[in-house]
């Protein structure tokens, strides 16, 4: 930062309350009067030095008091003292912080040239051109403190010069970069050494009000020579730099009207920082625009807004993580922690566009693959929010069900999901188990997962009873060209078994709820066992040798299943 210094007498400027003067000898015989302060100053040497003043003054006789209201002069009183200051030759330090108030007023006060000969808007414009225009952050800091004077500002040139100045030197190359910029990411140790990064200014830039911002990004692209993801970057500095951050717990929702005047700022922000991202896909991550939606939600943003945020992550929500969709509910009648919803809308907005593009996907194509990625994106997704005890069940199997058939190639990912579930929710009724497992397709469990299922009591009794059916079905099939010696005596135990586990799994339904599962149940479940093994049995005695199955049609069905078992 660079700093002038004007004259050379100290500074015997004092206050007293509302009211400042200047230590003198000879009394006050000008008052200048700026909102609920009062100056008791000298006609000289301020007259000679403000053309404003000279044409308040005319009419007044050198030996009058004069009274004098300026209250609108640009910045304030604390502005006109740097220029009463000048007048009086009192030493003043001049900055980028102070240079714009400084200069709109004595621009007013009409300190030029035409007036008296090294007056004081000469040696601003100096200062102005030749050390803040040609400095990095002081550009940055006294474009900021314009937005105290956005008029006086715009028609003096000051944001039209201060922007030319900063995007000047963001399109530098980096090779040449040599003045001094903020850069705090996390692993990154300035050296000598190390190369300028490319997005060296987007941490200085984040300083802006909003609205500056815009006016530097617009800017910057209109070159069309920063990259999309350059731009990217420095939208998602900014956002880090002045919105809430959602992805740590759920924020408290509080009233007031500071509150509500801050919220109202961060929506406006927010709703600019969309605006502005490139519509070139990748120009920020999956991960900026999930958490962007979250942020929405939490605000109350424009049903615009957040529209657009869903289309956009719909468009990359391929390359997103399971740690990029994990963000707190927003909505304070929400019960449940994890925002589920949000989640449930970018996969729409997701599998609409893949619908559009791939109606008849083929095996290996790039949508297929695409389509499962997110299938085991979702169902890993469900394994973590099903840990949520206040998850309604509605919730969890809606967006489980939003998956088309060809998402998944197998069942054991939602298997998983749904056994935390009923592990989390031991009071899950009997209704909502059945709605639950009613998803899963046998057939596409792994063996290892059909064991588990299995001897898994938390299964409705029918589930149960169809992986074991399946699991013996699939057990027969693998079997069917081999040896007989070698099929018979490999299928004794599977079925053996089968009927073990189905009996202990009965037995145990039958003992749980005997008011509901009667012996009846119990013989017909048996009996249907009994049945699918004896026509397995059939269909394989025809497949080995073309033998006659007339004596195996006409055996009881609990016959031959004891004669199987004790094979």
């Amino acid at each position: 930062m660079k700093f002038m210094k004007i004259g050379t007498k100290p500074d015997t400027f004092y206050t007293e309350e509302a009211t400042r003067t200047v230590i003198s000898d000879i009394p006050s015989d000008l008052t200048i009067r700026i909102n609920n302060v009062c100056f008791l100053l000298h006609k000289i040497p301020l007259v000679p030095k403000c053309g404003l003043l000279q044409r308040l003054c005319s009419d007044a006789d050198d030996s009058d008091i004069v009274t004098i209201d300026l209250h609108d002069v640009p910045g304030g009183e604390d502005a006109f003292e740097l220029c009463a200051k000048f007048c009086y030759g009192i030493t003043i330090n001049l900055g980028a912080h102070n240079f714009v108030p400084a200069f709109c007023a004595a621009k007013f006060l009409r300190m030029t040239e035409s007036i008296e000969k090294g007056n004081f808007v000469l040696k601003l414009e100096a200062f102005f051109n030749s050390c803040i225009l040609e400095g990095w952050k002081d550009s940055i800091v006294a474009l900021q403190t314009t937005i105290k004077l956005p008029e006086w500002s715009e028609n003096l040139g000051i944001i039209r010069r201060c922007i030319d100045s900063i995007v000047e030197k963001i399109l530098t190359p980096t090779s040449k970069v040599s003045w001094s910029y903020t850069y705090t990411r996390p692993g990154y140790i300035k050296k000598q050494h190390q190369s300028v990064p490319k997005d060296w200014w987007t941490e200085d830039v984040s300083d802006l009000d909003i609205d500056l911002f815009r006016c530097i990004i617009t800017a910057v692209r209109s070159t069309y020579i920063p990259p999309p993801q350059l731009i990217g970057e420095a939208l998602h500095v900014y956002a880090c730099r002045w919105l809430p951050d959602t992805t740590k717990s759920r924020p408290l929702h509080s009233s007031g009207s500071q509150t509500e005047e801050s919220r109202e700022k961060s929506r406006r922000i927010l709703e600019s920082i969309v605006s502005m991202i490139p519509s070139d896909r990748g120009s920020v991550s999956i991960g900026f625009l999930l958490k962007l939606l979250s942020i929405a939600n939490y605000l109350g943003a424009s049903p615009v807004t957040k529209t657009e945020l869903i289309r956009k992550a719909g468009l990359q929500f391929e390359e997103a993580t399971l740690n990029d969709m994990l963000f707190p509910s927003q909505l304070p009648t929400d019960q449940h922690f994890y925002d589920i919803d949000l989640v449930a809308a970018v996969l729409e907005s997701y599998l609409v566009l893949w619908r559009r593009q791939s109606p008849l996907p083929t095996e290996n194509s790039h949508m297929v693959r695409s389509i499962r990625k997110i299938g085991k994106l979702i169902d890993s997704y469900l394994q973590v929010v099903a840990r949520d005890v206040n998850m309604p069940i509605s919730k969890l199997v809606s967006l489980a069900e939003a998956l088309p058939d060809v998402a998944r190639e197998d069942h054991d990912g939602l298997y998983k999901a749904i056994n935390i579930y009923l592990k989390e929710h031991p009071d899950v009724s009997k209704a909502d188990k059945k709605r639950m497992c009613r998803m899963l397709d046998c057939q596409k469990l792994s063996p290892e997962v059909r064991a588990h299922a299995v001897k898994n009591e938390r299964l409705p009794l029918r589930t149960v009873v169809q992986v074991l059916f399946f699991d013996q079905e699939s057990g027969s099939r693998s079997t069917t060209h081999k040896p007989e010696s070698i099929t018979r005596a490999r299928q004794a135990p599977i079925e053996a078994e089968a009927k073990e586990e189905c009996d202990k799994k009965v037995q145990h339904e039958v003992t749980k709820s005997s008011s509901r599962v009667t012996e009846t149940s119990e013989r017909e479940i048996q009996k249907r066992m009994e049945a699918k093994m004896v026509r397995g049995d059939s269909e394989k005695g025809k497949e080995r040798k073309g033998e006659t199955n007339s004596t195996a049609k006409m055996m009881e069905p609990k016959q031959v299943f004891q004669r199987r078992s004790s094979r």
